[in-house]
């Protein structure tokens, strides 16, 4: 059975052939060399041992290479370690380089660790970037709201990248500057009139301190009237003081109030006396016959004189006000 034997040794071979091109980046070697960038094919296998794609490393030094960049393997290796596109790194680089921007590659690799574009921030250092603000609304002195657009022209700043405050602290100080320089106008006119007025002082502010950018220019895109401010604030000032006399008014009324019932309870308290008082008359006028303080002739001319002055009381009352003209009988 030699043909058999034959042909498990050539499927052995083969087998062992394919496992070592996929092990071993024979074709990335030879690239490689032909590039004239010197990669040992056992540091590239060490690479797969230590999980590093060899294509990433080897192709973005074979790019550095023929840029003119002297950036050794360890680098990129390292930076890809760390969590790093090596790719955008050499591309940064390389566009550095060709725009006359000094980025080396440790700057470069920090930029992009701290999870940045550094490619986009190079692209921008050569190509400033126009930001639109969202409408910011500011109020005058004379009480008119006016609506403001700004658009701001930023360069990036390859020294303040890392660390650098980015787009939204742009934006954020645009808008505060833009809402003082409106409330230092003293009238809307002003601002309307003269509109770079805010690019002017907001521009001299030094907005971009702390930031990843360079501020180039500010332009006033946008300027709308808004409301009257003022007047609405004037006609809520006098709702609320309308609201407030109405609730003095109310209490001064539940005062009175409570005052009448008071007094109407003060005067009941007081023909209760008067109604006690008048009840002790039938005793005093009993114990005084018991007593014989008096006799009973002068108690019988006394109840004739009441009956009298009742009786005269009862026509006068019923006389009055009947005579014409309204002049009472006497």
């Amino acid at each position: 059975m030699p043909g058999l034997g034959y042909l498990i040794l050539t499927f052995v071979v083969l087998l062992l052939l394919v496992l070592f091109f996929s092990f071993v980046p024979v074709g990335l070697w030879i690239s490689a060399a032909a590039a004239d960038v010197r990669v040992g094919i056992f540091y590239m296998i060490g690479m797969k041992l230590r999980r590093v794609p060899p294509h990433r490393i080897v192709n973005a030094l074979i790019k550095a290479e023929k840029a003119g960049l002297e950036i050794s393997i360890d680098k990129l290796e390292a930076h890809y370690l760390a969590g790093g596109n090596v790719d955008r790194v050499i591309d940064a680089l390389i566009a550095a380089q060709r725009a006359g921007i000094d980025l080396v590659f440790e700057r470069a690799a920090a930029i992009d660790l701290a999870g940045r574009n550094v490619l986009e921030a190079v692209q921008m250092s050569v190509n400033p970037k126009v930001i639109e603000t969202p409408v910011v609304a500011g109020v005058a002195q004379d009480g008119i709201e006016l609506r403001a657009k700004a658009r701001v022209t930023v360069r990036a700043d390859i020294n303040r990248l890392v660390g650098g405050a980015g787009e939204d602290t742009i934006i954020a100080r645009v808008g505060e500057g833009v809402v003082s320089t409106i409330g230092s106008a003293a009238s809307h006119k002003e601002v309307l009139e003269n509109p770079d007025m805010i690019s002017r002082t907001v521009l001299a502010k030094g907005l971009d301190a702390g930031t990843a950018f360079e501020i180039v220019s500010i332009d006033i895109a946008d300027v709308d009237v808004g409301a009257n401010i003022g007047a609405r604030l004037r006609a809520d000032q006098a709702e609320a003081e309308k609201v407030m006399a109405q609730a003095k008014a109310e209490e001064r009324r539940a005062m009175a109030v409570a005052e009448e019932q008071e007094m109407r309870a003060e005067t009941q308290r007081m023909r209760a006396k008067v109604v006690e008082a008048e009840a002790e008359v039938p005793r005093a006028l009993a114990q005084a016959l018991r007593e014989g303080r008096i006799g009973v002739m002068e108690y019988l001319m006394m109840q004739n004189l009441q009956a009298d002055t009742a009786m005269r009381e009862a026509l006068g009352g019923g006389q009055r006000g009947g005579q014409p003209g309204g002049q009472d009988q006497k």
